[in-house]
């Protein structure tokens, strides 16, 4: 098999900061703020509108999704997409940067990421420590609103990277994926309840590891090093060499195993869009395994 060169999935402040100093923001690179925070914590665009890095549009996650669905993060059309970001003056020719502000350094930045390769876009970064490492470093903010050009971005779905139910379903048979979970422990057990959820009891679809995504970055909010991350993989019996599916409660924190599989060279891993929720919602009892003590997983 010929080794495919993989486009780079994370780049440093030092590179962006130096990068929009040396004036190359524009059609050819692009800055994303894709912060998203559970209802009545912080908020994501008011934050924005206040202070993120110098030229970035803010990537509204909870816009560009499929709002008919009934499940909670669930991918937009290709036209919805497509029509999104190149109202953000984004083309099939830039390169894009995705950040976010969450305390641990990285949160919804991986899923944005994600989301421009499972529409065929290969050229996109998330920035490495995010912004709080570049406030913490003291690269300069704004709060300056960027009107970008619109430009014109060709949406093709990259169906590899993606599962729906059925196939997970079909998985639980065939076995042909590993699945991982990458929720904290507890929600993963079924000890702890899910946050912010009303119906929704905690636990795991039968057969997945659990990888909590936290653990793949440091305390100082960057993403830990390749050799870091394959020991982490090895450690849970997860084979890089075969298929891997990853999932959490809404196909966001899933992206993480995504990215950390990329960096160690694996740029296949599928994301379970409705991760879940859906399971929760849609599967056999039998295929869904807690340890809550209500036994209703």
């Amino acid at each position: 098999m010929v080794q495919q060169v993989l486009y780079r999935a994370l780049v440093s402040t030092r590179w962006l900061a130096e990068s929009i100093r040396a004036g190359k923001l524009g059609p050819s690179l692009r800055v994303l703020d894709g912060s998203w925070y559970s209802p009545g914590t912080r908020d994501a665009r008011k934050e924005y509108l206040e202070c993120h890095v110098p030229g970035a549009s803010f990537f509204d996650i909870e816009e560009c999704k499929d709002k008919s669905s009934p499940y909670e993060m669930m991918l937009p059309s290709e036209a919805g997409f497509a029509d999104y970001v190149g109202h953000l003056g984004i083309s099939n020719d830039t390169h894009v940067v995705v950040y976010d502000g969450d305390h641990l350094g990285s949160y919804y930045a991986p899923r944005v990421w994600w989301m421009f390769r499972v529409f065929g876009h290969r050229t996109v970064s998330v920035l490495n420590g995010g912004f709080r490492n570049w406030l913490k470093e003291g690269h300069p903010v704004t709060s300056e609103p960027s009107r970008p050009e619109p430009a014109v971005f060709k949406a093709t779905l990259d169906r590899s990277l993606l599962k729906t139910y059925e196939q997970v379903l079909e998985n639980l048979e065939s076995k042909r994926f590993q699945l991982v979970d990458s929720r904290a422990q507890g929600r993963y057990l079924g000890t702890e309840p899910e946050p912010d959820a009303v119906g929704l009891g905690s636990g795991h679809i039968r057969g997945s590891a659990n990888m909590p995504f936290m653990d793949f970055l440091t305390e100082d909010g960057f993403e830990k090093s390749p050799e870091m991350l394959r020991a982490m993989f090895e450690a849970k019996q997860v084979d890089l060499a075969k298929p891997l599916i990853a999932t959490c409660r809404k196909g966001v924190t899933a992206c993480h195993i995504a990215l950390a599989a990329y960096l160690c060279g694996k740029p296949d891993v599928a994301i379970y869009d409705g991760s879940w929720f859906e399971w929760f919602h849609r599967a056999p009892p039998e295929t869904r395994v807690s340890q809550a003590k209500d036994g209703k997983a």
